[in-house]
């Protein structure tokens, strides 16, 4: 039993959890939101950091994502056409479109 006390202090990471059989982190996800009948749809997305979101619009006229806060703004987004953010850090952005500013939206980071 000491010398395999002994053995695991004088082998850094012998007993870390990295091998074979470890849980790998979880992947990055794309999540949807779809600009249409004048809304995002959904409202409201929640992600994680890393994680993607596309909005893609499908009305017949440009939209545009732009932070309220200032931070990102995808410019006009023609119809069937797409813009796409990976958030990196967590908190809570709210949205607008600055053609139509009553179209908003919500991203929670986790």
């Amino acid at each position: 039993m000491r010398g395999s006390l002994l053995l695991a202090l004088a082998v850094p990471g012998l007993l870390s959890c990295s091998g074979p059989g470890a849980a790998a982190p979880p992947r990055p996800v794309t999540h949807t939101v779809t600009m249409e009948a004048v809304a995002f749809t959904p409202p409201v997305i929640t992600a994680k950091a890393g994680d993607s979101i596309v909005w893609i619009n499908k009305d017949p006229f440009p939209h545009s994502v732009a932070a309220k806060a200032g931070g990102f703004d995808s410019l006009p987004i023609e119809p069937d056409h797409s813009w796409t953010l990976t958030p990196s850090a967590r908190g809570e952005i709210h949205y607008v479109c600055t053609l139509h500013p009553t179209m908003t939206g919500t991203i929670r980071v986790e």
